[in-house]
């Protein structure tokens, strides 16, 4: 019978792959580690590592065992949490995940408040891109997520924070050339610079690229937002922002930001967790917690007013697409 003590054990060489290191982790000698693997293999009827002088890896078999190991270890988490909640809201650790294209932004809002309202609470932050993050919601490695919609997988729940619009980022010398309120089929004759791939604010302006049936995009992409307007205030094309970057991408000055006609294309920002947690409370108070730091940024309106703006004009473009590059990762 496997017991959860070598599920752990496993997990933390899997994601070490060093017995000396998932030891350390774990707190144990590493004979007692290498025991408990030993009985697992011996459970399974076979090698879950490979151990060879250059370092330790996952046999084929090993690789299935830890995919299914994080998730029961993620529920027995969830399920020991029960017992440690308590009555006070976010009154312990968080572990926060939040992506790249929304943390400069929003992230120095969101602990400012919650050093206000949860002082007790330990926040651990973590970046990355979208993909990245829903591995790690799944495993148990954070807590809660702030991504943007839609989130295709059924494993992940969550709630809409509110919306973020897109603008039109241009080189101040250039922007007499183009009509205000932008339409949406100017775009067509704008070169554009985008995000690299696997980034989800790169697939939501390639939506909306499609929605003009734009065409020409500039041979150049970087991994921020930051370069890219950097690009962009040197004549080199235009990009789309959205609109929490805007006071802090266009301080250095040479851009012009031009708000799109209606319908404006946006996007939704929402937090993500796991349908299983016994946090749920807790995630319902980061949620309006996250909105009030979303209003001392630059945001539109919030997402019930949307909803009932959508209600008049159904013609209106919702941008809120994820893209998925060849590796399988999403920003």
């Amino acid at each position: 019978m496997i017991t959860i003590r070598q599920l752990r054990y496993f997990h933390s060489l899997s994601e070490t792959l060093h017995f000396g290191r998932a030891a350390k982790q774990l707190n144990i000698s590493q004979p007692a580690l290498s025991a408990q693997i030993a009985q697992m293999e011996a459970f399974f009827g076979g090698p879950l590592f490979n151990r060879a002088a250059s370092g330790v890896s996952l046999t084929s078999d090993g690789a299935l065992v830890r995919e299914r190991a994080a998730r029961i270890l993620a529920e027995v988490g969830e399920l020991e949490s029960l017992a440690t909640l308590g009555d006070r809201l976010l009154s312990r650790r968080l572990r926060l995940g939040i992506i790249a294209s929304v943390a400069p932004y929003l992230l120095p809002a969101i602990l400012r408040e919650l050093g206000h309202a949860y002082p007790t609470l330990e926040c651990e932050i973590r970046e990355s891109v979208t993909d990245r993050l829903l591995a790690d919601l799944a495993t148990g490695l954070i807590d809660c997520a702030v991504v943007a919609l839609p989130i295709e997988n059924p494993g992940i729940e969550t709630i809409a924070l509110f919306d973020d619009p897109f603008h039109l980022a241009l080189p101040a010398a250039e922007a007499g050339r183009v009509a205000v309120p932008v339409p949406i089929a100017a775009l067509r004759q704008e070169r554009l610079i985008l995000l690299e791939e696997g980034h989800c604010l790169r697939a939501q302006a390639l939506e909306i690229c499609r929605i003009a049936d734009a065409g020409e995009m500039a041979g150049l992409a970087a991994t921020s937002l930051t370069t890219i307007l950097r690009m962009v205030s040197g004549g080199l094309g235009a990009t789309l922002i959205p609109q929490m970057a805007i006071p802090d991408e266009t301080s250095g000055g040479g851009i012009a930001i031009l708000p799109f006609q209606a319908p404006t294309p946006y996007r939704t920002i929402a937090l993500a967790f796991r349908p299983s947690t016994a946090r749920r409370r807790d995630f319902d108070a980061l949620a309006d917690l996250i909105r009030r730091a979303g209003s001392a940024v630059p945001t539109d309106a919030s997402v019930s007013d949307r909803h009932d703006d959508r209600k008049r004009r159904k013609s209106r473009v919702v941008v809120t697409g994820q893209h998925r590059d060849s590796s399988g990762s999403r920003g």
